[in-house]
């Protein structure tokens, strides 16, 4: 065990979150995620999401606790997976939350939409980017407006799919820390809640 986490946020405010030592474990921080949902605010009350490369679910969860309709956790780590599962069956409200032991984009070329919000963090060194984007895009997963953040190393922008920026524009891009956080929004669907503006 190399530490632990707290949901920030919503029902579950000061919950713990074990965080196991495995390889390309990296749960995203206090500050990144209160940043995250600060954006979020509107989008999550309701809402149907997907925390892909779940770890140890700190995105999936702090939806769940304030107010996501449905979220699934997809882990392929069998022991996080079971991990989950067990937060998910001993937090009071966690019926709202499946979790899933799968690749996630395997995973993906199955799943039934329309999901509202997407996170997309997965090892960073792993290449898995792109083809998860490009996986999210399959017609009929995600919902007319959906959001998708991904979280990627400071020091690069995350490879995208051929022509996702013609598609999607950039709502949010921020740099924290060792992570760069980006939120995307289908193009032409970005009204009310957000200017499109860089912070």
């Amino acid at each position: 065990m190399t530490g632990r986490i707290r949901i920030i946020g919503g029902q579950w405010r000061g919950r713990k979150l074990d965080v196991p030592d495995r390889p390309g474990l990296r749960p995203t921080g206090d500050r990144a995620r209160e940043t995250l949902f600060n954006w979020l605010q509107a989008e999550v009350p309701a809402a149907h999401c997907l925390d892909l490369f779940a770890g140890t679910g700190a995105l999936g969860l702090e939806a769940a606790s304030r107010g996501a309709a449905r979220v699934v956790l997809v882990e392929r780590d069998r022991a996080l997976a079971a991990a989950l599962k067990a937060v998910a069956g001993g937090w009071p409200g966690g019926d709202a939350i499946e979790v899933v032991q799968a690749d996630a984009r395997a995973w993906l070329e199955r799943a039934e939409g329309p999901w509202d919000l997407a996170f997309v963090d997965p090892p960073f060194e792993a290449g898995l980017h792109a083809a998860t984007l490009g996986a999210l895009e399959r017609e009929g997963l995600l919902s007319q407006d959906a959001v998708v953040y991904v979280e990627s190393a400071a020091r690069d922008a995350p490879p995208l799919p051929e022509g996702w920026e013609r598609r999607w524009t950039l709502r949010r891009d921020k740099s924290l820390g060792e992570v760069r956080m980006q939120l995307w929004q289908r193009s032409g669907e970005a009204a009310g809640t957000s200017d499109g503006s860089r912070v």
